[in-house]
């Protein structure tokens, strides 16, 4: 049984927010999209497949950006999670496999069929990705290469505006990043009645020196385990 309707702030950048707005709308919470973080596309970006085995997705913005760009979607796909794995699915990749965790579990997921694999690992992503596949992926001796299609930055929130937003009963956060961009504007605006509620662990870690009711995350690292949060008790 849900408990009080609470009010959610949801951090997210678009468009994921307005999905997840409306999956804590349907749980009876009022929720209030206001993104952390905006994606801006890089500018003439080619994309060269020669050589290329697979994709590597950490990320559903880094899924839509190679969409944009290329029509292929015959490659295999590693994704790091199910939302990232949906959004590929979505895009029309056909062969999709998730790790359900972290980064460094992508990593070994995709090591353990290195075998099966002809090529080069190509990781489409953010300028500054929240972590080092390719680096872990050296380490399990699997060729891989970034491709650099977007970046992701703070949003300049309103001091009025970021004073309203404190005031929410939890955030919820899907990055690292913009966990790291919470914690900014909780330096300026403390709110220690909120509760920060993040995908993984590794989202939470970012907050870790931040002062708050409670920093939770889920068992896995899936959109619906997150929201089951926003009804438990701290």
């Amino acid at each position: 049984m849900a408990g009080r309707r609470q009010r959610i702030w949801i951090t997210r950048t678009q468009p994921g927010a307005d999905v997840t707005a409306e999956r804590v709308r349907a749980l009876g919470h009022d929720a209030v999209v206001a993104p952390l973080l905006a994606v801006r596309p890089v500018e003439a970006v080619e994309v060269d497949l020669r050589g290329v085995a697979a994709l590597a997705f950490t990320s559903a913005n880094g899924v839509r950006a190679f969409a944009e760009h290329s029509g292929e979607r015959r490659l295999q796909v590693f994704a790091v999670g199910a939302a990232t794995a949906q959004a590929a699915r979505a895009a029309g990749f056909r062969t999709v496999l998730s790790a359900d965790g972290d980064v460094d579990a992508l990593a070994e997921g995709i090591a353990a069929r290195r075998k099966e694999l002809r090529g080069v690992v190509l990781h489409p992503g953010a300028a500054e990705p929240a972590g080092d596949l390719a680096g872990a992926l050296d380490k399990h001796g699997v060729a891989a290469r970034r491709l650099v299609l977007y970046e992701t930055g703070p949003v300049e929130l309103d001091p009025a505006e970021a004073q309203a937003l404190v005031k929410a009963d939890a955030a919820l956060l899907h990055s690292p990043r913009a966990a790291k961009a919470l914690a900014a504007v909780l330096k300026a605006h403390p709110a220690p009645q909120l509760r920060a509620l993040g995908l993984s662990k590794a989202v939470i870690r970012p907050l870790a020196r931040t002062r708050l009711a409670a920093k939770a995350y889920p068992p896995f690292p899936i959109e619906a385990a997150l929201l089951n949060l926003i009804d438990r008790k701290p």
